[in-house]
């Protein structure tokens, strides 16, 4: 038996306690004072003993064993015979002995709790990642469900291909408590795989170069197989080659076309074999060569790419639909361009992988003007607002026209989930458009119109977002009410401008006449806008209604645009974004801008009012000082915003001017990132659950390196960094297979900037690798818990070396006892200690004898008691006599009277005649004697 003290910190409260206690001793005089003080301080350590909480180690009553089978996927094929094998086990144990079932694989789960039956599960029933092994998160599992502190068996039954953790510290942390650790083998059985085990290419090169791409197959059959090799998503080679048993290295000639980063993947096409995971591989390569530059098009066939062409840009064109919905697909490029592109055609998602590429990666931004470009466009709020020089609102609303609007909200069940969510967050960022004085309506609807918010001046915005944020879904769907009452609200008032706007996503129960309601509403300057949402939407009602109502109709089918969408109509309504006043352009005393202005400086007819954010320089303004022309540094990337058009229908004379295509060469030129040739080598490797990234300077000088690293979905990755040797860097993260981009900020002594952006790949699993069963880790594991191979189940239940043993907690009895010595001191200090004797009953004297007492004597010890009773005086003191105390040592006897004489002296009143021992112990045996016989 042994004792364990979960707190021993508490146990420093005994000095204190001490210290208090013998302050009170001090000061305590009587007997009862430190009795109590003594039993005071037993409750005092008592308490703060059972605060440590003690726990008794005690002998368990019976021995536990806990079978932990790997559920992976290297065993899938052979898991319908682990059960048997368990079960074969446990008939043969003894009745006192019980066990539990776990299952691991990425992860461990409770198959079945802890019992002395001799039944076990039909079938593993636990959700696993069958993607990984991970035998130390099983051991440990495992070893958690042992009743006991010590002792007990673990019993693993696995291939022994580890793929994340460290099962030789979960090994030894079971020797520390006792724990014996068996293995019994699971043969892996794989029926003919092929998998992609290498993919190298170089990891920079040059446009134009062509490159050796080496893939190498490892496979456990002889068979044929088309790879395929693509770059960026393209195919460039298709092959089908014979594959041999073992490993196989084939080597293409690949030239590289494109700058930028280049994202090679190997795969075998149609193969259908024991693992799809094993059957591709990534790698990347940085091309170096012309920029290459995508130029978004709001309308096709526009003039801007042609103009790019004529420099040494590499150019490419497509239309907001076709953007890239992975990172790598924007980081191809050293700069894209939106030309007139409306928000409400790119995806929240979209946006935010852009905001991505130039805040972490340097990729170049560049915003051109139009009536679908900035605030026109829908962009307040969104990431690409957050990116560019300019800010969406404008300055000098005071110069609006007054402005009723009204937003009509589909609220039917339909629109449960993110749909409304986004509704809502759309109408929130169109009322913070908007000024106090302008009115403001808001109308959800079901098969009934509900009002939000009131149609009146927007006096408190506050307020009125969360009104708006409140809304719920409900019932059914009926347009025409809930756009009748917006009508009705808005006809009588008197505004420059009144708007609607109407979002659903369904089909109206009941028809109306909309019509007569739109021209009527027209008669009073009220337009319509409408948006479908989703493929129920009725798109043909909606359309109609828009152009009756001389708005625009928008046909959304990714819920991520609404905000852009009512963003977008919220400042169309206005329409004084837009500055159409023909005049000459400020240029602003930055050289590499006006040295291009030296001769003077064209014409320009319109552009889109905005305001430069702080940080923002402005080479070219307005008569107004808007800017027409600004840039700031975003992250690590470069960003300008060109307010007017590329058309030449606001850009006016500039269109025509024989600087133009400088001048938009030089816009895009300076949205270009600067990044250093190769600072760094990459290399990637695996190290149980962790990714590790070595990244090697030429140079031996250290100097702060900031990291950026992405997944392909642009998600940001918690990575740690960690400075190895000079010079040399390595990063690590949780693995998990995939393409990430990693992007590398130095600034050197005298703050100079050097940037690098890579990319790399993290494979599929070692679980998917084409292994055996690895015998020999597993005989390490055993050696060090203790245990063996078991060839025979019956062998599970054998004694343990170790006799479990379980903690018994003793803190309740602690306090128990600190409670009863409590109640006994409180009586003390109530009662006194002498209350003890009282209830001790007197011993008899062994030498008491009989003795004869003659009845005379006692007769005449009668007379004289009475006599001296009758001589007694009262309580009362007569005049002349006081009390006095006879003392006897320091025992106070019986009070007697005394007679005080003139002279001062005084005499006792019926004071008895003084004896000596023997005669008052004569006496006293005559008392008793009398006493017997009177009974």
């Amino acid at each position: 038996m042994g004792l364990e003290i979960s707190y021993p910190l508490m146990l420093l409260l005994t000095i204190p306690a001490f210290v208090l206690m013998l302050l009170f001793f001090r000061q305590a005089k009587s007997l009862d004072r430190k009795v109590a003080g003594i039993l005071r301080s037993i409750v005092f350590l008592l308490i703060i003993f059972a605060l440590a909480v003690p726990q008794i180690i005690l002998p368990a009553k019976t021995e536990t064993i806990v079978f932990l089978a790997d559920r992976s996927k290297s065993v899938q094929s052979v898991e319908g015979n682990l059960l048997d094998w368990v079960d074969e086990a446990v008939s043969s144990k003894g009745l006192a002995k019980q066990f539990a079932v776990a299952s691991f694989a990425n992860g461990a789960q409770s198959e079945a709790s802890m019992s002395t039956t001799k039944t076990i599960p039909e079938r593993f029933n636990a959700e696993v990642d069958r993607g990984e092994t991970d035998i130390s998160a099983g051991l440990q599992f495992a070893s958690s469900l042992l009743p006991g502190t010590e002792g007990g068996r673990i019993i693993l039954l696995t291939d022994g291909n580890e793929t994340v953790g460290k099962a030789e510290q979960a090994a030894q942390l079971l020797k520390n408590r006792g724990i014996e650790l068996d293995y019994v083998v699971l043969e892996r059985k794989v029926n003919g795989d092929t998998a992609i085990t290498g993919l190298d290419v170089p990891p920079s090169l040059f446009v134009g170069e062509e490159t050796p791409v080496t893939i190498t197959l490892t496979s456990n059959v002889a068979t044929t197989a088309a790879v395929r090799l693509s770059v960026n998503n393209k195919a460039v080679i298709q092959q089908t080659i014979e594959v041999k048993e073992g490993e196989n290295a084939y080597t293409f000639t690949h030239k590289a076309e494109e700058p930028g980063l280049a994202v090679y993947k190997a795969e075998l096409v149609n193969k259908q074999d024991a693992y799809i995971e094993n059957n591709s591989l990534h790698a990347v390569s940085t091309v170096k060569g012309t920029p290459r530059v995508l130029v978004v098009e709001g309308t096709p066939n526009g003039p801007l790419p042609d103009i790019l062409k004529g420099s040494e840009l590499l150019v490419e064109k497509t239309v907001p639909e076709k953007l890239p919905t992975a990172l790598g697909g924007y980081l191809q490029y050293q700069s894209i361009i939106f030309e007139n592109v409306p928000g409400h055609r790119v995806t929240e998602n979209q946006m935010n992988l852009i905001e991505k590429a130039v805040r972490e990666f340097g990729t170049g931004f560049v915003m051109t003007g139009g009536e679908d470009s900035f605030g026109l466009g829908g962009y307040f709020k969104t990431p690409i607002e957050k990116l560019l020089p300019v800010d969406m609102d404008i300055k000098g609303k005071k110069e609006m026209p007054s402005l009723g609007l009204v937003i009509v909200i589909d609220r039917s069940g339909s629109m449960s989930g993110n749909k409304l969510s986004l509704a809502k967050e759309a109408a929130a960022r169109s009322v913070e458009l908007l000024r106090e004085e302008d009115t403001l309506g808001f109308i959800a609807f079901d098969d009934r119109p509900w009002t939000i918010v009131e149609t009146a001046p927007l006096s408190n915005k506050k307020k009125t977002v969360e009104k708006i944020r409140s809304i719920s879904v409900g019932g059914g769907t009926n347009i025409y009410p809930a756009l009748e009452k917006a009508y009705e609200e808005l006809r009588d008032l008197k505004l420059q401008r009144k708007h609607i706007i109407l979002l659903t996503d369904g089909q109206s129960a009941a028809a109306g006449d909309y019509a007569s309601l739109i021209e009527e509403g027209k008669e009073k300057n009220i337009t319509l806008s409408t948006v479908a949402l989703g493929s129920d939407a009725d798109r043909l009602l909606l359309d109609d209604l828009a152009t009756m109502g001389s708005g625009r109709f928008y046909d959304v089918s990714d819920v991520s645009v609404i905000p852009s969408v009512l963003s977008r109509e919220t400042v169309m309504t206005t329409r004084t974004y837009i500055e159409d006043n023909p005049f000459y352009p400020l240029i602003e005393p930055y050289p590499e801008w006006s040295a291009r202005f030296a001769a003077g400086v064209p014409q320009m007819n319109a552009y889109i009012a905005a305001t430069p954010k702080t940080r923002a320089t402005v080479p070219i303004l307005s008569q107004k000082e808007d800017p027409v022309l600004a840039e700031w540094q975003y992250g690590l990337g470069k960003t300008l915003a060109f307010t007017s058009d590329v058309t030449g229908k606001w850009s006016g004379d500039w269109a025509r001017w024989e600087g133009w295509p400088a001048f938009l060469n030089q816009i895009v030129s300076a949205s270009l990132p600067q990044y250093d040739s190769e600072p760094f080598s990459v290399s990637v490797a695996k190290e149980g659950g962790e990714t590790l990234v070595t990244l090697k300077s030429a140079s031996t000088e250290v100097f702060p390196v900031e990291a950026s690293l992405l997944s392909e979905t642009g998600t940001s990755v918690d990575a740690n960094m960690k400075l190895v040797a000079p010079g040399e860097y390595e990063l690590s993260f949780p693995s998990k297979p995939g393409m990430y981009y990693l992007s590398l900020k130095q600034t050197g002594k005298k703050g100079e900037v050097q940037m690098y952006r890579t990319g790399f790949s993290v494979p599929y699993s070692n679980e998917f690798l084409l292994e055996g069963t690895n015998r020999n880790f597993l005989k390490e594991l055993a050696s060090i818990g203790g245990g063996k191979e078991l060839t025979s189940a019956k062998d599970a239940f054998r004694p343990l070396k170790n006799l479990p043993k379980e903690k018994q907690p003793i803190s309740e009895y602690l306090l128990l006892a600190a409670f009863l010595v409590l109640v006994l001191e409180i009586f003390i200090r109530r009662f006194g200690v002498g209350v003890f004797s009282k209830l001790i009953p007197k011993r008899k004297n062994s030498d008491d004898k009989a003795v004869t007492v003659d009845g005379a004597a006692i007769e005449r010890l009668s007379v004289v008691r009475k006599k001296v009773s009758r001589e007694r005086p009262s309580k009362t003191i007569l005049p002349g006599k006081e009390k006095v105390k006879r003392q006897s040592g320091n025992q106070t006897q019986d009070e007697v009277s005394v007679q005080v004489n003139p002279k001062g002296q005084t005499k006792p009143v019926n004071a008895a005649k003084q004896l000596t021992p023997e005669q008052k112990q004569e006496r006293m045996n005559r008392l008793l004697e009398a006493k017997k016989r009177t009974k």
